[in-house]
Order: structure tokens, then sequence, then C-alpha cells
């Protein structure tokens, strides 16, 4: 072997050894979030997924949470997708529903949840609760917990040198804590919105003051314009905050992972299953005015329909469903671990997908949608007309939506998916969903993090 030859592959030993230290270098990112296993429910899986696979694409996340909690939704299950190579940092939190809950437990852990009865219904404990929670914990009741996160975080980032911080809200008190620490050092921000601050849906429900109106207004805005890079789940939110700031804005959607799900056998009943909260507003009176009609007209339809509700109902939801007469169809499994939900996804005969008939639910992007059209299950959604998850389920042809106005259509499809399930052909047939992967998005959000 003559020396140009030893020098060739000297070089390319040499080039090898840089690929490999170049593939485990990893640029260091904290992310402050308050939802975290053991809490369940959709909030947690979002950075859950993140944390996952961004080691895959260079990216080293640090995760800071409370140390005690007020979960409104417990998943133990949950806690074993947390790699043990993660670090977690955790500091005490107080948080004020601890308090209210010597009053009226029930009520409060019902709130918190975001279970909020129609205003009629509502019993003076909730109305009380629903006014401290608008008016005195502003902008959420986790607000206690800035002044403690930023103190402890300032010194962790200086020791360790981190550069990039992620805030996800709601809970929307996290970004405050994130203005600080950006306030106070050379930092990249990212402020992640799972969900709207001022236009999501439930504001109306807190009984806002003016002052607390303007408070919340004031601090939005003021977060989006002091993070250097926002991250939202929509184009409907994106186009809200383009209103308030000049700060780059992404869409970074919710998705599916690929679970480990055993083969599940179809329901023999025609099921509509329902996986989330129903809402007091969520209660879509057409979905049961068309079932009752095809009862009606049907008399096989009788022996074969079956309702199932997964996770917290609204009494408002049973009241009505008792007022039409459907209770007796009715499968009331309450909350179940995520586990539990996929297998139900897998097995149900049709997935329902239902948002609030209103204006600022166009921008939400459920996190079980994508969950649904993996599920090879088809998907009946019913929300405001425009809204996002509209296009999202028609481009991928996972399933079809209805606004609140279609009851016709509406009735024709079930008939039709009924008929189909009676021929036993009745699933559906997705495409594009490689897009949606939990991991094919944090490769879009490791190469934003890298591009601050």
């Amino acid at each position: 072997m003559n020396l140009i030859q030893k020098e060739c592959l000297n070089l390319q030993s040499f080039k090898s050894e840089c690929t490999i230290k170049l593939k485990t270098v990893s640029s260091k990112i904290l992310i402050i979030t308050y939802y975290w296993p053991p809490a369940g429910g959709p909030g947690v899986q979002r950075w859950l997924k993140f944390v996952k696979y961004l080691p895959e694409f260079g990216i080293e996340p640090i995760v800071y949470i409370p140390e005690n909690p007020s979960y409104p939704i417990v998943d133990k299950n949950l806690i074993v997708e947390v790699s043990k190579e993660v670090v977690i940092l955790r500091n005490s939190i107080f948080e004020p529903y601890q308090l209210a809950s010597f009053f009226s437990k029930k009520n409060t852990k019902k709130i918190s949840s975001g279970i909020i009865p129609s205003i009629k219904k509502q019993t003076v404990v909730e109305r009380i609760l629903l006014w401290i929670r608008g008016n005195l914990f502003i902008p959420d009741a986790r607000f206690l917990w800035v002044h403690p996160s930023v103190s402890y975080l300032e010194k962790y980032i200086k020791e360790n040198k981190i550069e990039t911080i992620v805030t996800t809200g709601p809970p929307h008190s996290l970004h405050l804590i994130g203005l600080q620490l950006k306030n106070k050092n050379k930092l990249n921000w990212i402020a992640d919105f799972r969900d709207p601050w001022t236009t999501i849906g439930y504001h109306k429900a807190l009984k806002l003051s003016n002052y607390a109106s303007k408070k919340h207004k004031k601090l939005e805005k003021e977060v989006l314009n002091s993070a250097d890079q926002i991250v939202v789940t929509s184009i409907t939110t994106k186009t809200e905050f383009e209103a308030l700031t000049k700060q780059p804005i992404t869409i970074l959607t919710n998705g599916y992972d690929v679970e480990q799900v055993a083969q599940q056998s179809l329901d023999t009943t025609f099921s509509l299953a329902h996986i989330g909260s129903l809402l007091s507003e969520r209660n879509p009176i057409i979905l049961w005015e068309c079932l009752v009609e095809l009862l009606q007209e049907n008399p096989s339809f009788q022996n074969d329909l079956e309702l199932k509700l997964i996770g917290a109902v609204s009494n408002d939801v049973l009241d009505t469903l008792h007022h039409f007469q459907l209770l007796k169809f009715v499968t009331n499994f309450g909350y179940v671990s995520h586990k539990e939900a996929l297998e139900h996804q897998r097995k149900s005969q049709v997935l329902l997908l239902i948002e609030i008939d209103s204006p600022e639910t166009k921008s939400i992007l459920p996190g079980k949608l994508f969950e649904y059209m993996v599920s090879e299950r088809p998907i009946l959604a019913i929300g405001p007309s425009n809204s996002d998850f509209s296009a999202i389920i028609t481009n991928t042809n996972t399933g079809v939506f209805f606004d609140y106005t279609e009851k016709a259509k509406l009735k024709a499809v079930l008939l039709d998916y009924y008929h189909q399930f009676l021929e036993g052909k009745l699933k559906s047939y997705p495409v594009g969903l490689q897009y949606y992967s939990r991991r094919s998005i944090t490769e879009r959000l490791a190469q934003l993090i890298k591009s601050l």
C-alpha cells in the first residue's frame, strides 16, 4: 500500500469518526410544561412524544415540571413512555384549587378538568368558583408557580449553559415563566400554544371582569411579542396571532405515534364511539335527532345501535340523551387509560369527533383526531363551519365533516355507514398520513430549534 492510499484510508477513517461524533453531539433544550406523566388526557401527549423523538435529531431535552401537581386526570400507564435518560427537573407548586377543594372537591375537580355546566344549571358554589378562576387566577390557577420557577430555572440555565427554552400552554402562566427568563437572560425562547389564549371557547364561561379581560389580552400580546418563535397547532390560531405580533409563527399540529396495540376484533354492534370530554356545549343535538329518526325508520337499527362514551361526560349531555330516550343505547365507560382508549378506537365501528358550535372553536385540532386517522375506522365529525380539522379529515380521506346546519347530510351518511356495517364493509381508506406522524413533526421541530 503506497503513501497516498494510506492517507486516503486515514482521511476516510477521520471522516467516519467525525460523522459518529456529530451524531452524538446534542444541543440542550429546556422544556417547561405543566402536564407530564402521570397526568392523563390530551395535554400530556404533545411534549411527551416530542421528548421521545428529539434525541434522534441531535436535541437533548430537559423537562421542567411541578413536583406536586393537581392533575384532574391521571394515567399511570404513561409513566413507562418516559425515557429514563431524560433529565427531569421538579419544583414544588402551590395551586389555589387545592384550597378551593376544601369547599367543594367535586365541583373544583370538574371545573379544573374543563367540564363547566351550562349557566342555568350552575350551582352557587360553581358560579363563585368560576368567578374566582376567571378574575383572581390570571392567567390561570398555576400563576403562583411563575416566581419560584424563574428563581429555580435561572440558576440551572446559567450552570448548564442552556441556550433555548420552550414553554407550552395551557396553562398559559407557563409562558410568563418564559417571559421573565427571556428578560433576564440571553436565551432563545419558543412559546408553544396547544390551544389559543384569549379566544378559547371557555373564556366566556369564566365571568371575566373588564379588568381581567384586558389583563389577559395584555399578557398574551406581551408573550407573543417577546418570544423568538411562536408555535401553534392550527392555521386559524396562526392567523389570529399574526394580527398581534410580527414574530415568526410556525404550525406544528399534534399527531399520531406508532402505538403497540393488540389486534382488536370489531364491535358486533353498530358502535358510535366518542373518546374524550363531552362538555355541556359539546352536545350535538342534530346527531341525537338523526339517531332518533333512524331508530323510528329502521327496526333493525334498534338492535344494533350502541353509543360509546369514553371520557368525562357533562350532566347536560346525559340529560339530553335521556330527553331523546337514547340512554338505553349508551355505554358510559368514563375515563379510561390512553391504552384502553386506543383499543376502543380500533374496535369501534364509527369514531365521533364533536366540537362546540362557535367561531372560537374553529382553530381547535383535537389530539385524538390524529389517533382516529390511523385507526382505519371512519370519522364522523361535527363542528363549526370552516373548522381547521375539516380540511385535514377531507384531505386524508379519513371521514366526513358536517357543520351544525347539515342534518340531512349527516343522517344520510349515518344510514350509509350502517348499511356498510351490515355488509361487513365499513372501513376508512386514509391517504397521506405520514406527514402527521409524531416523528415527522418532531423532525420539523428540531429543524426549527436549530435555526434559532
